[in-house]
């Protein structure tokens, strides 16, 4: 792993990320932006590149995101995430599928005061948004899974640092998403990565297995395969190749169509692989790129040798946790805290949330956060737990979750009451219930609902319904607030997607409902299209189709299987009714949002995605 042990800090810490002179500029742009030296477009690419988006609202309110790339989140990093949800934002931050953090309603002028913040921990916003080489995420059990093929987090976190402030890293056509996975199965996604990198040993050699301009949207290609077995150092000569294509010949014109996949298609397969070919000989010409390390034998990550800090008292952290301060607008997270009690729930808890990691005597441990969000004072507390109990940091999931590694296995029952003192206790860890959602319409220029609204209803309604959760476990729900997919429903086993429907000279919120999706690291299968129904009747939906896998599947058949092969026909039949809504027979919920208490006014803005 690309750590450093360092005396002067506890637990396990990283190099920086972060760039004093990169907020030095953002302040000095933003003064000639104010004093009309550069026009508002220069000035939104210019933000944009430094991961500060513009919301919905006409009041002063941005958006801001910060990368933790391969999802690590050391203990500073967590208490200085904690003071920016504080000072500058609602109280709390939000996870995303790309194991970065956002936090919404930031003054423009507090950006710069929250960067400084991030950067005291080694932090960036440099390159997480705008025509850049995005966060380069990795599998969040890397260096700790039993079905690891090897850990894939040197390479990742080696080739971050050579593209972060790279020369074209923020000036391509088009975002650029790059992701690793190390394991058999398929925790990242990289299916639909502009680079997808999956570990790969042959003869005793590590590799990679290389897939390109794969994505989702309005255009769902899973990646194609560049190399089968591309030997691991020359990982950085490869994607230096593919991004100088994609910079060369890339559209700059036309904003949704101009993604690496699109290229492809352009130029045909045969034609794009010569141009990367000739790419790759003047990476090779030029002497290339070398790791700083050797990348047949890379630093391994091991076990904390260093004394573990005590706990706070399970008392102390649930009235630390109660007395955490969050404001609208928007939905807020809900603080489920409670003193600990051993029983069904922990038996339940170490079944979905808990696994041996392959080095004997150590368990993996994932903290549900339902929505991805999670208080300013959780995230101390998350901090605080990590040097008691883990290696101190944690990792993103992609599902919006974070995972403790290294806790000693006679630990993990006094982390579980710990963990429920702070409201962070839930089950489900990777199930049906454990739904993923983007942010929507509650801040999004370009959404049209608000998913969250969904994903709260749907989610609280499986911890209600356990015999649903029971029956269709390994199902992944997830939605998205428009076609864009940053909640990735394009890869669920059920996702949905958010539109709208007229109704009269009204309009209804409705989703797209999508079954069939999902990855693994051969390749992405995108759902079908089965029904268009009301907001409101999403928790009916979603019942139907699991009755649906009740009555049909297959001895052994899992629900994830049976979405992927049930003829569409069939599952169209038994959602149809729901899709039905006249004048007469909607009633006045129909025509409020979830997650809202007025009336529906869709309002899809110029979005910044693109910029």
């Amino acid at each position: 792993m690309a750590a450093v042990d360092d005396p002067k800090t506890l637990g396990r810490t990283r190099l920086s990320f972060a760039s004093e002179a990169d907020i030095d500029e953002f302040a000095q742009v933003l003064a000639r932006f104010e004093s009309g030296e550069i026009s508002p477009d220069q000035w939104r690419s210019f933000r944009l590149v430094r991961g500060t988006y513009g919301q919905r609202q006409a009041a002063d309110a941005q958006m801001l995101r910060v990368k933790a790339p391969q999802g690590i989140l050391t203990v500073q990093q967590l208490y200085a995430l904690a003071d920016v949800a504080e000072r500058y934002s609602r109280g709390f931050g939000h996870i995303t599928t790309r194991q970065n953090i956002q936090f919404h309603f930031v003054r423009l002028h507090d950006v710069e005061l929250a960067m400084r913040r991030f950067a005291e921990a080694g932090l960036t916003t440099r390159e997480a948004c705008g025509n850049s080489v995005r966060n380069v995420t990795g599998c969040p059990y890397a260096g700790v899974s039993a079905t690891e093929i090897f850990d894939v987090t040197p390479y990742a976190d080696a080739l971050t640092r050579y593209f972060l402030r790279h020369p074209l890293s923020g000036v391509l056509p088009r975002k650029f998403k790059i992701g690793f996975e190390g394991c058999s199965e398929d925790h990242a996604f990289v299916a639909i990565n502009d680079i997808g990198v999956a570990a790969v040993l042959r003869d005793g050699e590590r590799g990679f297995r290389v897939t390109v301009g794969g994505g989702t949207s309005i255009y769902a290609v899973s990646g194609y395969l560049l190399h089968e077995f591309l030997p691991a150092g020359s990982l950085l000569d490869c994607a230096e190749a593919v991004v100088r294509v994609f910079h060369r010949f890339g559209d700059y014109q036309h904003k949704q169509r101009n993604r690496l996949k699109f290229l492809i298609k352009s130029l045909g397969w045969d034609g794009w692989r010569q141009a990367y070919e000739d790419a790759y000989a003047g990476v090779i010409a030029e002497g290339g790129a070398r790791f700083p390390f050797d990348p047949q034998a890379p630093p391994e990550e091991r076990a904390p040798d260093w004394p573990r800090q005590d706990a706070p008292s399970a008392d102390r952290i649930a009235a630390r946790a109660a007395a955490a301060a969050v404001r609208g607008p928007g939905i807020l997270p809900q603080l489920r805290t409670s003193l600990p009690v051993i029983d069904d729930r922990y038996r339940q808890w170490l079944e979905t949330n808990v696994r041996p990691q392959k080095q004997s005597g150590f368990a993996i441990v994932v903290v549900t956060i339902p929505l991805g969000d999670f208080t300013g004072e959780q995230m101390r507390i998350l901090g605080d737990l990590s040097l008691a109990y883990s290696d101190g940091s944690v990792r993103i999931t992609p599902d919006q979750d974070l995972v403790f590694r290294w806790v000693r296995s006679q630990d993990v029952g006094a982390l579980y009451e710990q963990l429920t003192a702070a409201g962070l206790g839930l089950a489900d860890a990777g199930t049906i219930a454990d739904v993923t959602s983007c942010p929507g319409a509650e801040s999004c220029r370009i959404a049209v609902t608000q998913s969250r609204g969904l994903g709260r209803l749907l989610g609280d309604h499986l911890r209600s319904r356990p015999d649903l959760v029971a029956a269709a476990r390994d199902l992944h729900i997830k939605m998205s607030g428009c076609p864009n997919g940053c909640g990735q429903h394009h890869i669920a086993g059920i996702g949905f997607q958010g539109s709208i429907r007229k109704l009269g000279t009204r309009v209804v919120p409705q989703y797209f409902v999508f079954v069939g999706g999902g990855t693994d690291t051969r390749g992405a299968r995108f759902g079908r299209l089965a029904a268009k129904v009301p907001a409101r009747r999403g928790v009916l939906a979603l019942e139907r189709l699991i009755d649906l896998y009740r009555a049909d599947q297959q001895p052994s058949e899992s629900a994830t299987a049976f979405f992927a092969r049930v003829d569409i026909a069939r599952v169209k039949g038994v959602l149809k009714d729901l899709e039905q809504l006249t004048p007469e027979d909607a009633v006045p919920e129909d025509f409020i949002d979830l997650g809202e208490d007025t009336e529906f006014k869709p309002e899809v803005l110029d979005g910044e995605c693109s910029a």
